[in-house]
């Protein structure tokens, strides 16, 4: 790829994300250990936790509530859909937003390992969410906005999935400067 190349292509940044995280076969929980505490981590099947690739624990900061409704942007592998469907018990519902369907297998299977019948399933693109205006009371992400092309986009669909007074419990790595050309435009900084 060249560094004149116009990446706001959404496609060609969502071919390379694609193409990126299909190659991701295990962390071997080496991502996962250092973000969450071990109590949550054995509320997780071990599929999920060897594939984690957030950034943070957000959900430590997550103020949800039995009986609400979730929706978990760029689910992954699932383990923060499993840990949010936990903390929503069996009255609430997860949404699991990603658009690679190896992805929502990957959630579907860790959801069903730990007994969670809460969890759905939906393949899209976060910058146009398939679910109705104000459908949940709390949208989380960890480490997906990133690597949107469209950003803003992201985040103004998960404003409108939210109910009045719901939150966004959002993890994210951000640049403080610019890059140069032939770092913006290779594939591991979009994916990355």
């Amino acid at each position: 790829m060249t560094a004149d190349r116009d990446l706001m292509y959404s496609d060609d940044v969502r071919q390379l994300v694609r193409e990126s995280y299909r190659a991701v076969t295990s962390t071997r929980g080496a991502v996962a250990e250092r973000l969450y505490e071990p109590a949550d981590l054995a509320r997780v099947p071990a599929s999920a936790v060897d594939l984690a690739l957030g950034v943070a624990d957000h959900l430590r900061h997550a103020e949800l509530s039995a009986g609400e409704g979730v929706l978990d942007v760029g689910c992954g592998a699932g383990i923060d859909t499993v840990l949010a469907a936990h903390r929503v018990g069996p009255l609430g519902r997860v949404f699991a937003l990603d658009f690679l369907p190896e992805m929502l297998d990957r959630t579907a299977a860790a959801a069903a390992s730990a007994g969670l019948g809460n969890v759905r399933t939906v393949e899209g693109q976060m910058e146009s969410i398939p679910l109705r205006n104000g459908s949940v009371d709390h949208v989380i992400s960890n480490g997906v906005i990133n690597l949107s092309p469209r950003k803003a986009r992201a985040v103004a669909e998960c404003a409108r999935v939210l109910r009045p007074g719901g939150r966004l419990w959002l993890s994210d790595l951000t640049v403080e400067d610019d890059l140069p050309p032939e770092v913006a435009t290779h594939p591991a900084a979009w994916a990355g």
